[in-house]
């Protein structure tokens, strides 16, 4: 698959770690325990050593998510996974995960990012905080996030599977989007996405795909209407009422009955006062305003930022004490989640 041509990319800073190469090789990677799991992939731990340069550098530790492509509808569903993983690998920006290397073994896409020894937000809040975080940590963690969710916007990409669980957390306390599987250019075509040129509204293209997880998902996306990058500020919304409970609005149900009640019912509340922690009015309104079912009343990324709740996100090194204090590797937390599961 040829490779896709540089863009300017808005927002986009220096990056300090190596690029792997993007048509990488197995060879290049010793693939080792998983340390996440999804509907349709596993994520390895893992080892980055091209086997072809002299001399051969140390073996840089990173993540290596493997995904069943037989498990996809078509093969377009796999040539646009491939394009847009592609697309990612441009990315530039602090609060965004990009993506290192690509390739194809078997039936298995392999797609390699660097390691989050803490993992994402979704397995703090298993280990540590099941009930929910306290509202200034939510506050920092979300300001993060949404700070990268503009910078895609501003490019011309849909996340499209926002949700606790792929917004990881670095040791300095940096929040990074992650887990675009899913994600989407709403260019009409890889041609416009390889011009070289700046994003402009006019030349983006809304989706009609269905895709996303189901209690995440936003109500035009559940009724395959057409949508755009609103349908992330959903999602959004969705996931700060999760890291407030610890579970997502209707997670207890069926996905079908989940989409269904997405559809039917009134968006969901914050609950301000009956949980662990208690929650300002500016959440509330904040969270109120992502869930409006109709798209053209949510706000963009770039206006949510400017909302008063963000007024109280404290610097990135306060999530270093608040979330990652004593807080074990990632894989030690999984081999405990597996002893508790299969005591025997």
């Amino acid at each position: 698959m040829p490779a896709i041509a540089p863009r300017k990319i808005i927002g986009a800073v220096e990056d300090e770690w190596p690029l792997y190469r993007r048509e990488a090789i197995t060879s290049d990677y010793e693939i080792g325990q998983p340390v996440g799991f999804g509907a349709a992939a596993v994520v390895h731990l893992a080892k980055f050593c091209p086997i072809d340069v002299t001399p051969r550098p140390a073996p840089l530790t990173c993540a290596v998510k493997i995904i069943d492509v037989d498990r996809m509808p078509t093969d377009a569903d796999i040539r646009r996974l491939r394009m847009e993983t592609q697309l990612m690998a441009l990315s530039k920006h602090p609060n965004v995960l990009r993506v290192r290397g690509e390739w194809i073994d078997g039936s298995k896409l392999c797609i390699a990012v660097r390691y989050m020894s803490h993992g994402s937000l979704l397995d703090i809040s298993r280990y540590a905080f099941p009930d929910g975080f306290p509202e200034d940590v939510i506050a920092t963690a979300l300001a993060q996030a949404l700070h990268g969710l503009v910078y895609l916007h501003q490019n011309g990409w849909i996340h499209r599977d926002i949700k606790a669980a792929n917004l990881l957390v670095d040791d300095d306390g940096t929040v990074l989007l992650a887990d675009f599987g899913v994600s989407s250019s709403m260019y009409p075509d890889a041609s416009v996405a390889s011009k070289g040129e700046t994003v402009k509204p006019a030349s983006l293209a809304p989706r009609k795909s269905f895709v996303g997880t189901p209690c995440w998902m936003a109500p035009e996306v559940v009724e395959r209407k057409a949508y755009d990058s609103k349908a992330d500020i959903w999602s959004f919304g969705i996931t700060a009422l999760e890291l407030a409970s610890g579970r997502a609005p209707n997670s207890l149900f069926p996905p079908a009955k989940a989409l269904s009640k997405t559809i039917m019912d009134d968006p969901p509340e914050l609950d301000r006062e009956g949980g662990k922690y208690k929650y300002s009015k500016a959440m509330k309104t904040m969270i109120d305003n992502c869930l409006q079912k109709d798209p053209a009343m949510r706000p963009t990324a770039q206006k949510l930022l400017e909302h008063p709740f963000f007024r109280t996100a404290k610097k990135k090194s306060f999530l270093v004490s608040a979330l990652l204090a004593d807080l074990p590797p990632l894989q030690d937390r999984q081999y405990r989640r597996e002893l508790l599961s299969n005591p025997h």
